[in-house]
This record gives structure tokens, C-alpha cells and sequence, in this order.
């Protein structure tokens, strides 16, 4: 009787000792990473180099250069900018008469070269072509033949008839073509929506005929449905600029609820700025008025644009150069700050200083901007349990805050990495981190360990990775950085689950 007392008491620990290992529950890891101030040169935001790329020396004093092609220096492998951010985007400015020189015949190597030296530079390329600019610069010889002589337009900023069917049947070619060889380049950042006026900015954009000035833009968005356009309706020149998008899939908004409709027709589209800074009525005789503190702020909101930053991207470019505001405008700090904080409320994404140097002076204001401009990422805490099963789930929890002005515009992926001598294994999240705008986000999803993980001690790292090729692409302002551009956030188990037949 006392040897079965026994060996039922044995059973009954044993068992217990099985269903205690059963139940088993891990522990929840908190790690909250220090957040770091450092200058990110990430995606798609920052300064643009202006017919130049990383690497390349600026331009000397205060002048730059525009619509022609681009020259290009000696390269030596540095890819430093000295006296300039460094950049990951290239903006190019050429006219229509270097594109097209002959009729119906492409400049198509000066277009490749340029794509293929940003990447080479680290860098995506931003494009416009010019239909023409001011002085000697005009539309391509062989239209002019065709058109005649230069006659006075609708505005003083018109080379040519746009009304005549041969522009919208040529230059609107032009931009066609240009879509059908370049439209998802990996390496082309955006296009710049260029119908009308000196150097492609739309002066008398309202002045075209309904009929003529939808035809005009029908041709960049029919032939660019995949990289992103950029509309410029804010040229002080339009009584009101919402009449721009008048009869257009464009999506615009305005205060008083009127839109331009929703749904998949819509096209999201980025605005930009071209005088960035200009605080002096004097430039513009009769008109009274500052880019700053009157066109900008009003035309903004009367053009619907006001929240095209949620789904496309605000760039901006400088009025003059830094190098003017210092010398000739005898801009002070305080002025700059003011311009800068501008831009911020207006949710830049990108900046064009036409590769012409940052006074040292500034150097620290530029610093804190860019430390705002677009987005920003900094996970400020981050739980997962101490170990996991394969074939079991991986719970995360992650909170996060986007302390730039704008968000991320391109499909990048939110990636979790375990990483040991065994095995490197990345999964991918289901966030649409476009949709993270600024301010607090919280992200929480159950992932999955594959049936095939070696059980151990792995290394659990975070990253925002490139869709196609899961390598780290978005610099995030935490620190623990390792050298392959992931983030450390400590240390997981995965064990074997006795479940599995």
C-alpha cells in the first residue's frame, strides 16, 4: 500500500512538473532606445544638389546655373559635400531644346547619364525639362521654324503660343514619350509638371484656355502613374489659384469643403515653392507684395493644396542663394529662422539651395532644420517576449514618434531581423508607414517564427528596409546602429515547440 502511495505521489509531481513546463510563459522585454540629434541624410527629404551630385564642388559665390545640361566634374571617390549637406536626391533642370534638338529625336543619353550617376552617388534624380526661360534661351530651333517668330503673349513670361495645337502636339509629345521610357525608374525621384512660362514655373497658367491647360497636364499624368509629380500653381500671378486644377483628377481641398472629388481617379500630387526667402516687396515693382508673408501663405489655401503634404511631398527652392541673403539682403538669424520655421508649417519635404554653400554662419540653423524637414523617425519604446516558439507567434509592440513635418512617401517596410550564427531571418511587418504622419504612432502585430528556425539565442534587430532587396534604408534617430545600417534592441530565444508532430 505505501509502495503504490509512492509511486502515485511521483506521477502526480512529474505530471505537475509537465504542465508548469507547458505553461510556461515568457517574459515582456521593455526597451525604451535613446533618441540621437545627429543630421540623417534618409530618402527622398533634405537639400537637393542642383546640377551637381555628391561629391561635386558648388557653385562659386552666388550665381548658378540652370537648363543646360549638366557638366560634369572629375569624380575621385569622395563623396563629401564641403560647405553643403549631403543629399540623396539630384534635381536636374534641362530645356526642351537640349531633350529634343531634332524633331521626334531624344536626348535620351543625357537623361541615362544623369539617372545612372545619382545612383552611383547615392542619390535619386529629380527632373524637369523646360519648355524654355527668359533671354536668349528659347524653344528648340526646329519648333521655332515651325511656330514663326517670337510674338507678345497673354503674359510677358510666354515665348511661344501655347494655344496653338502644334505645343500641346510636340511639347506635350515630349513629356508622353518621356513616360513611357522613364515612368517607375527606381533611380528618377519625381517629375516636375512644367506646361508654361520661363524656366517650366506656369507663369499665366490660368490665362490657357480650360481645354488646353487640362490637355497640357493630362499629358504628365497619363504618362506618369507611377513616379511622383509635382505641381507648381503658386505663382503669385493668378488671382485665384484654384482655377489650376479646375477639371483635373487632382486632388485639391478647400476650407469650405469643396474638393475635387475622391477615389481611385484621384492622383495625389506634391506642390513647390520656387522662391523660398523672398521677404522684399522690392523685387516686384506694382505688385506690393512677398512670396513669404503674402503669396505663400494665401495661395496655398486658395489653390486646395493646403493638405497635399499627407500624400505627396512639398519641395521648395531657394530665392537667390544663401550667399544673397547674406550679402545682399543682409538677411540676420532671426530672419532666417522665420523663413525656415515657414517652410516647416508648410510641411517641406525637400530643398533646392542651387548647390551653393551654406554660409557658416547658418550652418547650425541649417542643421536644426534639417532636423525637422520631412520625417523623422524615433521609436521610443519597444516589447517582445523574452523567448518564442517555431511556429509560434512573435508579439510586438511598438511605439513611435514622427517628429518631422511630413511623412514618408515611398513603400519602405517596418522589418524585424533575428540574427545569430545559425540563421538570419527577417520579417516583414504589415505597417504602411506612409500613413505615419507627425506626431505619436503606435504599431502592434503578431508575427509568425518559421516551422524551420534553429532553436537558440538570437539577436532581435529593427529596421525600415527597401521591399525588393530587405536591406536598411531609413536611418532612424536611435541610437544602437550596427554596421549594416540595422538597430539593436536585445536579445530573444527561440525554443523548440513540442506541439509540432
Amino acid at each position: 500500500m505505501k509502495l503504490k502511495l509512492i509511486t502515485f505521489c511521483l506521477v502526480t509531481f512529474l505530471l505537475g512538473v509537465t504542465l508548469l513546463q507547458a505553461e510556461e510563459k515568457p517574459l515582456l522585454i521593455k526597451v525604451r532606445p535613446k533618441e540621437i540629434f545627429d543630421v540623417l541624410n534618409n530618402p527622398g527629404i533634405g537639400f537637393t544638389t542642383f546640377q551637381r551630385f555628391n561629391g561635386d564642388s558648388l557653385n562659386p559665390g552666388e550665381r548658378w546655373t540652370e537648363g543646360l545640361p549638366i557638366q560634369y566634374q572629375k569624380f575621385g571617390g569622395d563623396l563629401t559635400n564641403h560647405g553643403y549637406p549631403q543629399s540623396t536626391i539630384a534635381y536636374f533642370r534641362v530645356d526642351w531644346s537640349f531633350m529634343e534638338p531634332e524633331m521626334g529625336s531624344y536626348n535620351w543619353p543625357m537623361l541615362d547619364k544623369a539617372l545612372r550617376t545619382a545612383a552611383e552617388r547615392g542619390q535619386t534624380l529629380m527632373l524637369r525639362i523646360a519648355p524654355f526661360e527668359e533671354g536668349v534661351k528659347d524653344v528648340p530651333q526646329w519648333y521655332r521654324t515651325l511656330v514663326g517668330k517670337e510674338k507678345k503673349g497673354a503674359s510677358y513670361k510666354w515665348r511661344i503660343d501655347p494655344e496653338d495645337p502644334n505645343y500641346l502636339k510636340y511639347f506635350g509629345g515630349l513629356i508622353r514619350v518621356l513616360g513611357q521610357r522613364y515612368d517607375g525608374h527606381p533611380d528618377l525621384e519625381s517629375v516636375d509638371i512644367s506646361i508654361i512660362g520661363f524656366w517650366g514655373e506656369g507663369d499665366g497658367s490660368h490665362l490657357l484656355s480650360d481645354q488646353t491647360r487640362v490637355a497640357l497636364l493630362n499629358c504628365y499624368l497619363e504618362s506618369f502613374r507611377k513616379t511622383p509629380l509635382t505641381f507648381q500653381p503658386l505663382n503669385g500671378d493668378a488671382p485665384d489659384p484654384g482655377v489650376l486644377v479646375k477639371g483635373t483628377p487632382i486632388a485639391a481641398s478647400w476650407p469650405d469643403g469643396r474638393n475635387n472629388g475622391t477615389g481611385e481617379q484621384i492622383r495625389h500630387l506634391g506642390f513647390r515653392l520656387d522662391c523660398l526667402g523672398d521677404m522684399t516687396t522690392d523685387l516686384w515693382p506694382g505688385k506690393n507684395w512677398s512670396h513669404m508673408t503674402d503669396i505663400y501663405p494665401k495661395d496655398i489655401i486658395k489653390s486646395g493644396m493646403g493638405e497635399a503634404w499627407k500624400k505627396a511631398p512639398v519641395t521648395m527652392e531657394i530665392c537667390y542663394t544663401f550667399l544673397h541673403w547674406l550679402d545682399k539682403l543682409k538677411y540676420d538669424e532671426k530672419t532666417v529662422e522665420y523663413i525656415f520655421s515657414e517652410a516647416l508649417k508648410w510641411h517641406i519635404t525637400s530643398f533646392n539651395a542651387k548647390s551653393s554653400a551654406v554660409p557658416k554662419v547658418w550652418s547650425l540653423l541649417v542643421d536644426k532644420w534639417l532636423n525637422k524637414m520631412g520625417y523623422r523617425f524615433v521609436l521610443r519604446k519597444f516589447e517582445y517576449p523574452s523567448f518564442v516558439l517555431k511556429q509560434g507567434q512573435l508579439p510586438i509592440t511598438s511605439l513611435w514618434e514622427n517628429i518631422g513635418v511630413a511623412p514618408i512617401y515611398k513603400d519602405y517596410k517596418f522589418a524585424i531581423r533575428l540574427l545569430n550564427t545559425q540563421r538570419s531571418q527577417v520579417l516583414i511587418t504589415c505597417a504602411d508607414l506612409r500613413s505615419w504622419l507627425p506626431g505619436d504612432i503606435v504599431y502592434d502585430e503578431n508575427l509568425y517564427i518559421p516551422w524551420d528556425m534553429p532553436v537558440g539565442t538570437y539577436h532581435l534587430e529593427i529596421a525600415i528596409v527597401s521591399p525588393v532587396s530587405l536591406e536598411p534604408r531609413v536611418k532612424l534617430a536611435i541610437s544602437g546602429k550596427t554596421s549594416d545600417g540595422w538597430y539593436s534592441i536585445g536579445d530573444i530565444v527561440v525554443k523548440e515547440n513540442d506541439l509540432n508532430p
